[in-house]
């Protein structure tokens, strides 16, 4: 089976009618159990990130004045989330879960983080409700450690992954490629190594063929010892942050085509679940289980 990565406090007691789905995480895992893909064998519970780790890619100030909720009225509203106990608790593990999980999939050619791509925060400030930068975290902690040489952050979130592009621009040994919508926020882009900008309103056939030959020709070019796939929903076409016209049916291709592309190479991936945004959460809960359902089937043969 494959190891999944997840925490009871990534879903604590939030306002329900915030546009954020603080839920989802909960109930992706809980729909997962009545699954059978995550039994307690296969399930992982990370621990507080240490704050030498977070250091790789954020700033002592920053993470002091987050955690002790000493930002200015102004951070708090990019950041997007009002600040709590249980935010910050959350926060502290999420980037170690990433971690973990990439550790995992280095050990198994597969892991699956059910949360994290918190792709917006930047080395000294949050935006859009992304706080700590797991994406930028794992790599930079992996390579430190020397359990990488090389990794490919793959960014599939309809929105352009900005802070790991900024946090990750002087890491040659980290190549960051964003696959996101041009018209879509935020609004002043980053440089990626790679971004590739989509067209508002795309569709199923010419957006999967992106995704295949962008990937194809990273794996063959770059040779990464890890891929982090950040496997956003928010591409969905009923998304409300969305702006692509992407199926249902769409997804779970793109899915099955990043693993078994990843696999047919060799190259270990750990998959987390980026954004997706929807009223009715157990239906956003189904669409981030099918990167997990993906992996399942694809390493599960």
């Amino acid at each position: 089976m494959i190891p999944l990565v997840t925490h009871p406090a990534y879903s604590f007691d939030f306002d329900s009618k915030h546009r954020f789905p603080m839920e989802k995480f909960r109930l992706l895992h809980r729909y997962l159990q009545e699954r059978g893909i995550a039994q307690s064998g296969n399930t992982f519970r990370p621990g507080k990130a240490k704050q030498v780790i977070l250091e790789l890619a954020h700033s002592r100030d920053y993470l002091e004045r987050f955690i002790h909720n000493r930002q200015s009225p102004q951070e708090i509203r990019r950041m997007g989330l009002p600040w709590s106990e249980g935010l910050m608790h959350r926060t502290l593990i999420s980037p170690n879960g990433t971690l973990l999980a990439a550790s995992l999939a280095l050990q198994y050619g597969i892991a699956c983080h059910l949360a994290g791509g918190t792709h917006h925060a930047h080395y000294d400030f949050a935006s859009g409700f992304c706080i700590l930068n797991d994406l930028a975290i794992a790599s930079r902690a992996l390579i430190a450690q020397g359990k990488a040489e090389r990794i490919l952050v793959f960014d599939c979130d309809v929105h352009q992954g900005d802070g790991t592009a900024s946090i990750l621009a002087d890491h040659p040994e980290i190549f960051t490629c964003s696959i996101h919508c041009e018209k879509n926020f935020p609004t002043r882009k980053a440089k990626s190594d790679l971004d590739v900008e989509l067209a508002v309103g795309l569709r199923d056939q010419d957006y999967l063929a992106v995704v295949e030959n962008t990937l194809h020709t990273l794996l063959t070019e770059f040779k990464p010892s890890l891929v982090i796939y950040d496997a956003g929903v928010d591409v969905y076409e009923k998304d409300p942050l969305g702006l692509l016209n992407i199926s249902l049916e769409g997804i779970r291709h793109r899915e099955h085509l990043v693993l078994e592309l990843c696999r047919q190479k060799a190259v270990p991936v750990v998959t987390v679940i980026g954004g997706g945004y929807d009223q009715d959460r157990m239906a956003l809960a189904r669409r981030h289980a099918l990167v997990v359902e993906a992996a399942a089937a694809v390493y599960g043969e």
